[in-house]
């Protein structure tokens, strides 16, 4: 079942990562400020635009156990970062600007959301499933010629 999944795992966490992707590429315009600057809010959703679309390509191209760690490292972090953003007023941090905007009425805002806790999900999963087992050495401990080759916690009294 595990082998069943993880096709499926990694089409669905590359989509809710391209949905992610997509609404912060598009949307990166609204937030550009007329004075310009590095470090802007549209800069940041550009930015974010970049890394989800390579990491949604990651796990399809590549699916490892850090390629699901960093799936779910992006989406998890937009995630925090939008919710934050809708009902915390943190304010400017150094060169990043303020994020603040408490509404959910802004195109896009909510759908981002949504995929990116989708992706945050699926590539939980994902990486859950990726994790290493060794099934010959447990199988190894079982038969009956290691039992018995394994030396007992018993102190045997004469």
């Amino acid at each position: 079942m595990r082998g069943a999944l993880v096709p499926g795992l990694r089409v669905l966490t590359a989509a809710a990562l391209g949905v992610d992707a997509s609404v912060h590429a598009r949307d990166a315009g609204i937030y550009d400020t007329p004075h310009g600057g590095l470090l802007t809010v549209g800069n940041l959703f550009r930015a974010e635009a970049a890394v989800a679309s390579l990491v949604a390509l990651l796990v399809l191209l590549r699916p490892r156990r850090r390629v699901w760690l960093l799936a779910l490292g992006v989406a998890s972090s937009a995630l925090g970062a939008v919710v934050l953003s809708r009902y915390v007023d943190v304010g400017a941090i150094g060169p990043i600007p303020n994020l603040y905007e408490p509404t959910w009425q802004i195109p896009g805002k909510l759908l981002s959301a949504y995929a990116e806790g989708a992706a945050a999900a699926f590539a939980g999963v994902g990486l859950w499933l990726s994790r290493r087992r060794t099934p010959s050495s447990t199988l190894r401990l079982l038969r009956p010629a290691a039992l018995a080759a394994a030396p007992s916690s018993r102190r045997r009294h004469p």
